[in-house]
Formats: C-alpha cells, sequence, structure tokens
C-alpha cells in the first residue's frame, strides 16, 4: 500500500465536525481539531462581531478567508436563499430541514475547501446546516452565556463551552470556559459557572482592561491591533449614524484606552453597536505584542479538552 493510499484511508475515518462559532475561543477549538486530523467546518453569524480579529476564523465572513497560525478558513457562500414549504415536502430517506439546508449551501463546495485543506466557514447562525451534513460531532462556542438553539440530538456527540449548558440535557458535555483551578474542566453533569461579567486577571488587571462602547453608533478605529497605547491615548471614534461616519463629521465621541499597554483586540471598521458593546482589550503587558496574533492560553486549553472528549468518543471511550 502507498502512502498516499495509506493517508486517504486514514482521512475517510476522520470525524466530521461542526463548531457553531468562530470568534477567539472557537478558533482555538477549531485549529486543534483540524491539526489533530479531523475534517472541521465553522458556523457564523452574517455580522461577526469579534475584537480578537487577528485571532478569529470569523472574519472570514467579511475578507473571504482568514489564517491563524497556519490553518484557512474559507467562506462558503450560500446558494440563492430558497424558502421551502416543510408541510408539504416529501422527499426519501431525507428531512424537511435538511432539504432545506441543501437549497442553501453546495456540499460539494464544502467538500473541496476540506479537501484543499481548509476549514470551510458558513454564515448559518441558526445551524440549520447541520441536517445537511450530518456531522460526528457538533460543538457549541459562540460564547454567548447562553443557549442559542443547541440541542443534544444534532449529533452522536455534542458539547457545549461555558455557561447556558446543562450536560445531558442540551448537549452530552460541557467545558468550562472561566479563567482559574477549574478552566477547560469537562463537566458530565451540571453546568460550567455562571459568568461573572469580570474579566480574567492580566497582570493585575480585570475590568480596567476590556473597554466598552461610551455609546451607540459606527466605530473608526484610530489605531490598530498591536499598537501600544498609553492610558488617556484615542484609540477609536464612534459616529452616532451613517452620514457622520461616511463623511468622517465632527459629531463623535472617543474612545480612549483604559490602562497602558497594547490593543490585543479592537472591533472591526464601520461595525455598528449599541451603548455598552465590548469593542476592545488592552493587554497591559507590553512586552507581549505576539499575544496580538496567537491563539491565547485560554483558548488552547479549552480546546485541549474539546479534543480529549472527541477522542474518547472516537476511540468508543464513555465519559458522560
Amino acid at each position: 500500500m502507498s502512502m498516499n493510499q495509506s493517508n486517504n484511508q486514514i482521512i475517510k475515518k476522520n470525524l466530521l465536525i461542526i463548531c457553531r462559532g468562530a470568534g477567539d475561543l472557537a478558533t482555538g477549538i477549531i485549529h486543534r481539531l483540524h491539526r489533530a486530523g479531523h475534517r472541521v467546518i465553522a458556523l457564523e453569524t452574517d455580522y461577526p462581531a469579534a475584537i480578537r480579529r487577528q485571532v478569529s476564523f470569523c472574519e472570514a465572513v467579511y475578507d473571504g478567508s482568514a489564517a491563524v497560525e497556519g490553518v484557512t478558513a474559507r467562506l462558503v457562500p450560500a446558494l440563492a436563499d430558497a424558502e421551502t414549504d416543510t408541510e408539504t415536502y416529501s422527499g426519501i430517506n431525507d428531512t424537511p430541514a435538511a432539504h432545506i439546508a441543501s437549497e442553501k449551501w453546495d456540499s460539494s463546495a464544502i467538500e473541496a475547501v476540506l479537501e484543499a485543506g481548509e476549514v470551510p466557514l458558513l454564515i448559518d447562525p441558526k445551524g440549520e446546516s447541520i441536517a445537511l451534513l450530518k456531522p460526528d460531532v457538533v460543538v457549541d462556542a459562540i460564547i454567548a452565556k447562553k443557549n442559542l438553539g443547541t440541542t443534544i440530538n444534532m449529533a452522536p456527540l455534542v458539547i457545549g463551552v461555558g455557561p447556558g449548558f446543562t450536560a445531558g440535557q442540551d448537549v452530552h458535555l460541557v467545558i468550562e470556559s472561566m479563567r482559574g483551578h477549574n478552566l477547560a474542566r469537562i463537566i458530565t453533569d451540571g453546568m460550567a459557572q455562571p459568568n461573572t461579567g469580570v474579566p480574567g486577571n492580566i497582570a493585575g488587571f480585570t475590568s480596567e482592561r476590556v473597554i466598552h462602547a461610551p455609546a451607540a453608533g459606527y466605530i473608526h478605529d484610530v489605531r490598530k491591533i498591536g499598537d501600544i497605547v498609553q492610558k488617556g491615548d484615542e484609540i477609536a471614534r464612534i459616529y452616532p449614524d451613517k452620514e457622520s461616519y461616511d463623511n468622517a463629521l465632527s459629531e463623535y465621541v472617543p474612545v480612549n484606552a483604559t490602562i497602558t499597554g497594547i490593543i490585543r483586540g479592537l472591533i472591526r471598521e464601520g461595525y455598528y453597536f449599541s451603548e455598552g458593546f465590548k469593542i476592545a482589550d488592552i493587554d497591559p503587558r507590553e512586552s507581549e505584542l505576539t499575544n496580538c496574533f496567537t491563539i491565547s492560553d485560554k483558548a488552547r486549553n479549552i480546546a485541549g479538552s474539546v479534543l480529549e472528549a472527541v477522542s474518547a468518543f472516537e476511540h468508543g471511550v464513555k465519559i458522560y
């Protein structure tokens, strides 16, 4: 048997895994699973709001592709929107949901991206493609602090990351997402710790390092990810409406750095948000520039536990 034949046989045995979400934490999971040899498909919303954009596959929604640490996610555009009446559909060996999904996505286009060694990314916030693709594993890593529609019957193994899921009810397993002693613990019964609203401690800073919008509007980024800023420096401007944004009028609300450090995350230019929306993240460790462009320790920890759960499932080891 040739090496190519052997590799092809191995590839055919690999699991198909769908990850709901492609922000920075989800990207860590997708990256790990892909590097481990699994076929991974990412699902995202129409307008992702990641701030750690340099390490988020969801940027492919805007740019067509996104590369993080040697792995590329590529957008697979939806076909022309089609409405299908599930009451009158009479397909054989199929489900109405799968039939609807087949009219939205070209499975051959998805397969082509997988065969190219990349991660297909679909704009599918409701997870409608899951019925079409029939994955072995579904991972919900949206990190919405609540369940946005994931159910335990979506796949033979369903994993929820962070609060909002109950192991044994809406998912098989939950992965703890809160920093601390239990970070990335695999939960087989119950829920992850509730969201405290307080960011993890980095060099003595918690809430101060995360910037929330002081007003609603469209953002213009004055600085960029990777820039070193001093406390009080202007890093962005918020324009109240599209006209003032498009014309860079003088009516805007400045966004200033809350601490001295490196801009690790900054929401995409032109994004519209409500007041209080998380729009930036500053790392106080000025020597840690590479952190802006590499997967975080938190994401890697969580990804390791997801891979552990997937590996156990793959080898028939029952852990729930």
